[in-house]
């Protein structure tokens, strides 16, 4: 769709996406499968981490290998389904800190509302990393956007299990310098903003909460 766009194309995670639509997969199993499939967006969005060289001992003789300064990266989860990208993410870099990014849906306006905002110490000048399993309409995302980018940040990236057209577009003439990586994009939004055919609301999915 444009340069600011990545979608992972791989036989595993289109199996995984199957089994996270299927209403049928049961908290438990939703859960584990975000994980994965947050494991794979985090390893794909960090492809460009810059690295330092280090010497190390192998049990045969000395070798030249790199390694990545985790301290530099920040994760940003927005609450409450963002929660449920976290520990993928943390697999692949376990030592980057974590902020925290409160928002809601209002269901009539279906606009977002700020409710919370939490940023590790020194939070200028390192990367950001906002984790949101679903991009529909782009209001949340572009309000996250917004909020980290006044603290500061290297830069920002954006990594969304699924997204809709009209979200992708919203946050890519907002912040044109924001990469984002989904996993799949789908159709469109239907009248109550929710992606078709989407996988129905990410957090309820996650937390076990479906009504």
């Amino acid at each position: 769709m444009n340069d600011q766009l990545t979608v992972l194309s791989h036989p595993l995670v289109g199996h995984i996406m199957t089994e996270l639509r299927d209403q049928n997969t049961s908290p438990h199993q939703f859960r584990a499968l975000v994980r994965k499939l947050s494991m794979l967006l985090c390893y794909e969005a960090t492809r460009d981490l810059p690295t330092v060289e280090k010497q190390v001992i192998t049990p045969v003789a000395p070798a030249q290998g790199v390694m990545v300064d985790q301290s530099k990266l920040v994760f940003l989860p927005i609450l409450r389904a963002g929660l449920g990208m976290l520990d993928g993410a943390l697999e692949l870099v376990p030592d980057a800190s974590v902020g925290h990014l409160g928002m809601y849906r209002d269901e009539e306006t279906l606009t977002p509302v700020h409710y919370y905002t939490k940023l590790p110490p020194q939070f200028e000048g390192r990367g950001a990393v906002i984790l949101d399993p679903m991009l529909a309409t782009g209001g949340s995302a572009v309000d996250a956007v917004e909020k980290a980018a006044s603290y500061g940040p290297a830069w920002i990236k954006f990594l969304c299990i699924l997204s809709a057209p009209q979200g992708i577009e919203k946050l890519s003439k907002a912040y044109p310098d924001v990469k984002i990586y989904t996993a799949a994009v789908d159709q469109c939004l239907n009248d109550h903003g929710y992606i078709v055919p989407g996988l129905g609301d990410a957090g309820d999915r996650i937390f076990g909460t479906v009504g």
